[in-house]
């Protein structure tokens, strides 16, 4: 029987291998300077992070070290964001997994955890937008010389992932109880096919959903719009393999403008994991 932590890695496994996943790495497709391998590498990495957090710790100290693992590897920054749903899905599927304990967990987040959080930007380059002019000094590119405003101000994590909605959808999914991953595992398990082909399905039923928030910060909400209202009309044209090939050709325009919904592709892991950990899809 597996773990939350080995599961956790799977989930990070099984998401890179979905495809067609329209502007990501996949199996597929690398980008220039990002490979399908760099991701495999920054799943094994993250294991000792993530069975931190299996084992009961800090969600802060755990999500630090699974980044610094992850990043121990030539591409940069692979699961950034994916790992900041899974870590506390782990520590909260010590107890249950469900949307009211893993709220329990960030809200009992401290500011030793967001302290840990910042010193994760250490570790890797993370797109992120400029700061409101009066939270400069809590630019979280500022890493670990933000702490101590940090502690002069008493701001927990869940404060700092307060503070960063409605631009960034993996806080969103922080302090909204994880509500588009848990919907996203009843997709994945109501799904048909091999996981990474549910998993590529539901990747382009969440970019239609709505724009992915990292497209935003990028490209702008313009572009971001385009890309989901490409996604709405080959999610409603028709069934995902009948149209495959429809569905190729956006992954590929995507990646050849280097318009990557990285967003999208986080809560997807975070539902693969959700799927994996209730035991409702057989592997």
């Amino acid at each position: 029987m597996r773990t939350p932590a080995q599961n956790a890695e799977l989930a990070l496994l099984l998401e890179v291998c979905g495809t067609p996943k329209p502007g990501n790495v996949d199996r597929h497709r690398d980008l220039e300077d990002l490979r399908f391998e760099h991701f495999l590498a920054g799943a094994v990495g993250a294991q000792d992070g993530l069975r931190m957090a299996g084992h009961g710790g800090a969600v802060g100290a755990a999500f630090e070290r699974a980044v610094s693992g992850m990043a121990a590897q030539r591409g940069g920054n692979t699961q950034f964001g994916a790992l900041l749903l899974l870590v506390p899905l782990v520590r909260a599927a010590r107890e249950d997994l469900s949307q009211p304990v893993v709220e329990g967990v960030v809200e009992e987040t401290t500011v030793a955890d967001a302290a840990a959080f910042y010193r994760a930007f250490d570790h890797v380059d993370v797109f992120v937008d400029d700061p409101p002019d009066d939270l400069e000094a809590l630019d979280v590119r500022r890493g670990a010389d933000a702490i101590p405003t940090l502690e002069e101000r008493g701001v927990t994590l869940y404060d700092v992932m307060d503070g960063s909605v409605p631009g960034d959808d993996v806080a969103r999914e922080w302090i909204r109880g994880f509500e588009r991953s848990f919907r996203a595992a009843e997709s994945i398990a109501t799904g048909e096919g091999p996981l990474p082909g549910r998993a590529a399905e539901t990747f382009l039923e969440l970019l239609a959903e709505r724009p992915d928030t990292l497209v935003v910060k990028r490209h702008g909400e313009t572009v971001a719009k385009e890309v989901t209202e490409r996604a709405a009309d080959l999610r409603d044209r028709a069934a995902f393999e009948t149209d495959r090939e429809a569905i190729e050709e956006f992954a590929n325009e995507l990646v050849d403008r280097g318009v990557n919904p990285g967003t999208t592709a986080d809560v997807t892991a975070a539902g693969l994991f959700i799927a994996l950990e209730r035991d409702v899809v057989e592997l």
